[in-house]
């Protein structure tokens, strides 16, 4: 296994974007691309490191970059200066992430008849809403994601597979917002699931996260369980041709 990884400029208008792609050099021939959706900071080392992880599983990965090249949040008041735009301007959001795609398509290395998007947090919702788009895309995952629908995409055909990985207790994603969830998917006929971890807030996932009384903790069993159910979704769909 030789994981080769680098970064990559494009495009959205006039908004410089850098994305950060990983794979296996010894694995012949493209393969399937899995987009990595960043939470409120920015494109980091954290969405980096995953996008490693999953070379390792023989797809490419693709760590997207929603602000801008060289943008990432270091308080909570920046985070949620870079992410307020896309938050109250879901068009905004759907057509960053929609090129994006368009993008990671054009990659030599890629079956573009083969993608998938996962998303942590923020980037929870940006995969999410890349399947409410109707994007061709085989199935997106959203770990401690927000999970509220946007207005402007009411009765859109989703095509995608949708894997929700939910901490019980977040404090983000309450469970009106988890019941609404499961409504709009059932109604739009999705094929969906929704793990809920038991004793668990928001961003599980990453080791950084401490602050139990702001509803932000790193579970390392959750954590273990939500990449493990990530990995058998992803051969799910990529399979199931």
């Amino acid at each position: 296994m030789t994981i080769i990884s680098n970064t990559i400029n494009y495009t959205d208008g006039d908004t410089l974007l850098e994305g950060f792609f990983a794979f296996d050099d010894e694995i012949q021939g493209q393969r399937p691309a899995v987009l990595v959706s960043h939470p409120w900071a920015g494109r980091s080392k954290f969405t980096e490191e995953k996008a490693c992880e999953l070379a390792k599983l023989g797809y490419v990965g693709f760590a997207l970059d929603m602000y801008g090249a060289g943008k990432l949040g270091k308080t909570d008041d920046e985070c949620s200066a870079l992410m307020r735009p896309f938050i109250e301007d879901r068009a905004f959001l759907q057509h960053r992430i929609l090129t994006t795609l368009a993008n990671v398509r054009l990659l030599p290395w890629v079956d573009n008849k083969k993608i998938a998007a996962i998303g942590f947090c923020f980037g929870g919702m940006c995969v999410l809403d890349l399947a409410r788009m109707g994007a061709d895309v085989k199935g997106v995952v959203s770990f401690h994601g927000l999970l509220n629908a946007p207005t402007n995409l009411e009765n859109s055909k989703i095509n995608a597979k949708v894997l929700v990985l939910h901490g019980h207790d977040d404090p983000l994603a309450p469970p009106e917002h988890v019941a609404a969830f499961q409504k709009e998917m059932t109604q739009a006929g999705v094929d969906w699931q929704l793990h809920s971890y038991s004793n668990t807030v928001h961003a599980f996932t990453n080791p950084l996260a401490t602050d139990l009384a702001a509803g932000y903790q790193f579970s390392p069993t959750a954590n273990h369980r939500a990449f493990q159910a990530m990995e058998n979704f992803l051969a799910e769909i990529f399979i199931s041709e």
